[in-house]
């Protein structure tokens, strides 16, 4: 395969990942032996915060108060959109029976998680589509139990639009809590709340990291790591929506990987040269972010043909994959590994990330090639079961006594055994370890 980098990146998203484990770890430990009072002094140590952790009903009408009329609206219109794919999506969610053979039948279940936490990020922003992404599918797929939880500001709280749209998105509990003491307190069941069956939503490193760590204990949506994005762009690209969309997925923060893979060199040269003052346009925090990404972690890359671009983009499997290329159908059948796709210039990963109705709970870091993003499917267990008729039951009581018995598991093929004397009394079977 040819590849040629127009630009390389020097550094990759786990180059400054660092070890926060024992220090997540510690602080788990110390809040799950000494409880709410170990959240209380953690929010205020890093929260800088001692207000009521639990919000009230007062308490969130009069943040609501505080949110403009027109974004209200907004949020209205973004929480429709999400809650309408989300139903959708369950739709897809059938429970089944099915006869395997005669007189023995299976069946699956979609059961919900009784208990979703759902964490939302307000540090550097206020991130109100994280509360619409996260509690909306968990409302939809019929959790009864629904705990967000997101950081207060000093002597403010959590921002009034974040309170708003996971109220409006049905959030049962509200807690100021951010970071790893906030993933406590929804994952141990503090301040009275049932323990969290999963969490889920975005996070720093700390958030992550203690996701991981109680991963086993309770469910989590994902591993994950910095965001990252890739456009696919031949000739027929736009270079300058290319390039704001290179810059607008790079403010995220200073190393959030964003990727062009062109065929087209001209292009490629064309975005490169207007990424920089675009950058510079941005307001200052956004701006030092994106220029950090940009000169550390993106990579401009030039492929032969369309198939080595598709080939490319499934090895780097991102978080979110734009399309802006001819043959869009051909684009949506070849390619294998994303997070989300965004199909022509006239979507943008801001709208998924926003308010189009799909999830920007994403993989990250290469994770697209074994796991899809957020979504109901996540918040609902897929069981089985079955029943059967006691002659529905002899062929695989006595195929269950010969496996046992050559797995060297003898007290299951008992089990097998003791049915067939019941129900078939009388009846010879070879019940042996079947032999070479």
């Amino acid at each position: 395969m040819s590849r040629t980098y127009l630009k390389k990146a020097p550094r990759t998203s786990m180059t400054d990942a660092g070890d926060v484990r024992d220090t997540v770890q510690g602080i788990l430990d110390d809040i799950e032996a000494r409880g709410d009072a170990g959240a209380l002094e953690y929010a205020a140590k890093f929260d800088k915060y001692d207000g009521n952790i639990k919000l009230t009903a007062a308490e969130i009408e009069a943040a609501s108060a505080l949110v403009p009329e027109k974004l209200k609206q907004d949020i209205q219109f973004a929480h429709d959109n999400v809650k309408r794919f989300a139903q959708a999506q369950k739709a897809t969610c059938a429970d089944i029976e099915y006869e395997v053979v005669p007189g023995l039948i299976a069946g699956q279940k979609f059961i919900p998680c009784q208990t979703a936490g759902c964490y939302i990020p307000g540090g550097r922003y206020s991130h109100i589509a994280s509360a619409i992404m996260t509690v909306t599918t968990a409302k939809v797929a019929g959790c009864k139990n629904i705990v967000a939880c997101s950081p207060p500001r000093p002597g403010v709280g959590i921002a009034p639009a974040i309170i708003y749209a996971a109220h409006v998105c049905g959030a049962d509990t509200i807690l100021a809590l951010g970071g790893v003491q906030g993933v406590a307190a929804m994952a141990f069941g503090l301040f009275d709340l049932p323990k969290a069956d999963i969490l889920v939503g975005p996070g720093n490193q700390f958030v992550a990291e203690a996701k991981r760590i109680l991963f086993g204990r309770v469910g989590i949506d994902m591993f994950a790591g910095p965001t990252d994005s890739l456009i696919l762009a031949d000739n027929t690209a736009d270079p300058e929506i290319v390039a704001a969309d290179l810059v607008g997925q790079a403010e995220h923060g200073y190393n959030s990987p964003v990727w062009l893979v062109t065929d087209d060199k001209a292009l490629a040269e064309k975005v490169m040269e207007l990424v920089p003052p675009l950058i510079a346009d941005l307001p200052e925090l956004n701006g030092k972010n994106a220029e950090a990404a940009w000169r550390d972690y993106a990579e401009v890359i030039l492929c032969d043909n369309r198939e080595e671009m598709a080939a490319c983009s499934d090895e780097y499997a991102p978080e979110h994959l734009t399309v802006q290329a001819q043959d869009l159908d051909w684009w949506l059948e070849r390619l294998q590994c994303y997070g989300s796709l965004f199909l022509g210039e006239e979507t943008t990963v801001a709208f998924g990330d926003k308010a189009s109705g799909t999830n920007h709970v994403l993989p990250t870091s290469g994770a697209a090639k074994y796991t899809g993003g957020l979504s109901v499917h996540k918040y609902m267990k897929i069981v089985t079961w079955q029943r059967a008729t006691r002659e529905g039951s002899k062929d695989v009581a006595v195929a269950t006594a010969r496996i046992s018995r050559l797995e060297g598991m003898e007290g299951h093929a008992r089990t097998a055994d003791v049915r067939l004397a019941k129900y078939f009394p009388g009846e010879n079977f070879d019940l042996s370890a079947a032999e070479d």
